[in-house]
């Protein structure tokens, strides 16, 4: 194990802002994370647990402890009561494991193809898109106790997912080190058409599309959004979709609804859990004058995708976080609806 100081960290984010760590380590193993950790106690150092840095904004102060990026890699299959189990390493590259499941021929990840990231961050945030969501398929998330050093299997009750979080980012945040996770995926089903967009995409076509049309697909779609990550696009250099879409009472909506700026359109929704609704986001910052291409200077929203905060050359953190205060505030002052960001904010 290998102890690096004053690393930059932005260049491992695809926002590329935030300044350096000031004890960086790689770990390529269970071991490599015990010693790490073992070291941050020993010199009293905060850690930070760094993935795919694709869902992070880094402070321009960057980390002041040590900064433990998990690239602990492999991939696994086992059968298992009509299942076939893919147990990957958590920094293995996650389009990579559905495009290994894709190949297999294994259905209920394939929705999920291009998001940017590594296998460890998707139960964190129990990752979705599309019409499918990580929390539908993992069977059990492998991790390390930060205090104790215990190895624990936690099952998929046990991570309580819930949209875009579980106990990983919640109740449990900073108590875990994830370190490999368990998928069951169903060889030989057909994949799942649900979205407007896939569904869109596939209109013209009578027949079912097989998985691998469907990764296409999905990859095509993020593609022409500017969500997949493309050397020299400038509209890739974010953090994916910055903003959650929020869940509302049916009243809520139906206010919102009500509101002269919805007078041509209802507001696009989605059914959610517990009776509540899933509103539109994009939808809520475009109707607030946040429209594609918004901003000046160094930030602003892609010209692709409207809840897309772009890094357009040379911004800072500081930058970031003005600008996306200013949506959270436009919205909430035309809706009445307060914005939650879906990053994880490091350093702040």
């Amino acid at each position: 194990m290998q102890i690096l100081q004053d690393i930059p960290l932005a260049a491992y984010t695809t926002l590329k802002v935030g300044g350096p760590a000031r004890c960086f380590v790689e770990a390529h193993s269970e071991g490599d994370i015990l010693e790490a950790l073992a070291y941050a106690r020993e010199h009293s150092l905060e850690v930070f647990v760094l993935g795919g840095g694709s869902n992070l904004v880094v402070s321009d102060a960057g980390w002041p402890g040590l900064v433990l990026k998990i690239s602990i890699s492999g991939i696994e299959t086992a059968q298992k009561n009509g299942n076939v189990i893919f147990t990957a390493g958590a920094g293995e590259d996650w389009d990579g494991l559905v495009a290994h499941s894709v190949e297999q021929n294994c259905a209920g990840i394939e929705c999920m193809s291009g998001i940017p990231g590594t296998v460890g961050g998707t139960p964190v945030q129990n990752v979705g898109a599309y019409g499918q969501e990580v929390a539908e398929t993992i069977t059990s998330v492998r991790a390390i106790e930060v205090t104790s050093g215990e190895i624990r299997a936690l099952s998929n009750s046990e991570c309580g997912f819930l949209y875009r979080t579980s106990i990983f980012n919640t109740s449990q945040k900073g108590r875990y080190i994830v370190t490999r996770v368990s998928y069951a995926l169903w060889p030989g089903r057909s994949p799942r058409v649900e979205y407007a967009d896939l569904k869109r995409y596939f209109a013209s076509s009578s027949a079912t599309p097989s998985l691998q049309q469907v990764r296409n697909a999905v990859r095509e779609i993020r593609a022409s959004k500017a969500m997949l990550i493309t050397p020299n696009e400038e509209n890739s250099r974010s953090a994916g979709s910055f903003f959650k879409n929020p869940l509302l009472s049916p009243a809520e909506y139906d206010r919102i609804a009500s509101l002269p700026q919805c007078a041509d359109q209802r507001p696009p929704k989605y059914p959610a859990p517990d009776g509540l609704v899933k509103i539109s986001a994009a939808w809520l910052v475009e109707r607030a004058g946040f429209q594609k291409g918004f901003g000046n200077g160094r930030v602003g929203i892609s010209t692709k995708h409207t809840l897309a905060i772009v890094n357009r050359g040379g911004a800072t953190a500081a930058e970031i976080i003005q600008f996306k205060n200013k949506v959270q505030e436009g919205v909430f002052k035309v809706f009445g609806v307060q914005l939650h960001p879906e990053p994880v904010f490091v350093g702040f």
